[in-house]
């Protein structure tokens, strides 16, 4: 354990009974103890709630209302949090226990921090996603449940482009990369996913999303944009097939 700036750490769900407590109990096992902990629950009416209430202080704020989207969960979340240091995990994913504390010691000089991903499916790991910032300008090549932001960045270039429904983490990140804020990757995994998620199911949408991100951010580039979307779609329609 190290000492540090306060990290704030949040989480939106809706209906996640199922696994909001694998996420919970991943932040108060946490290596690094300076942190806040936001939940935004979009008024579920399952025992979402109730589970949340039954870690206690463990979770320090907690919101439960109706929401517009994902984007408008995020930025209730990032405007409630005081962390000099925020970072996103889903409900249906889960921190590896040294995370915040790796991060911690890797961003003194630069603005984002990501790691890797290890990808679960039916309970036992499949994948190991690793990220690189580098490939930015072409897709969302760093994988979201492990970045951690410098909350002056929001303040800078804004909270989440309620527009996407998929795509919000990507348009904001292309623009700190466009901006040419630092990034920084942590080696090894951070954060673990399931297979399921909206990115997943939703994942032609999610093409279409990045595509007009970049669209919109470098439009001198748009008929590469549409190149790259088409052998995207291709690729991870045969990578879904051999699953």
């Amino acid at each position: 354990m190290i000492s540090g700036p306060l990290v704030s750490i949040i989480t939106i769900v809706y209906n996640g009974e199922r696994y909001i407590a694998d996420a919970i109990r991943s932040v108060a096992e946490q290596t690094y103890r300076n942190l806040e902990y936001i939940i935004v629950d979009g008024g579920s009416t399952d025992n979402t709630v109730s589970i949340i209430h039954g870690f206690g202080s463990v979770v320090t704020t907690v919101v439960s209302e109706t929401d517009k989207g994902i984007a408008d969960a995020f930025n209730k979340g990032i405007q409630l949090a005081r962390g000099a240091i925020i970072g996103m995990i889903n409900a249906d994913d889960w921190y590896t226990p040294d995370a915040v504390e790796r991060v911690v010691r890797a961003i003194d000089g630069y603005d984002v921090v990501y790691g890797d991903l290890q990808v679960w499916q039916k309970d036992r790991p499949t994948a190991i996603v690793v990220g690189d910032h580098r490939r930015l300008r072409n897709e969302m090549s760093v994988n979201h449940p492990t970045v951690f932001v410098r909350r002056e960045c929001y303040l800078q270039f804004g909270l989440f482009d309620e527009q996407y429904k998929i795509a919000m983490d990507y348009d904001f990140l292309l623009r700190l990369a466009i901006a040419g804020r630092g990034f920084v990757r942590v080696p090894g995994v951070l954060a673990n996913m399931r297979w399921g998620g909206i990115s997943d199911v939703q994942w032609r949408l999610a093409c279409l999303e990045t595509m007009r991100v970049k669209d919109k951010q470098m439009p001198h580039r748009n008929w590469a944009h549409r190149l790259y979307y088409f052998k995207q779609v291709v690729a991870i329609a045969i990578a879904r097939m051999r699953r």
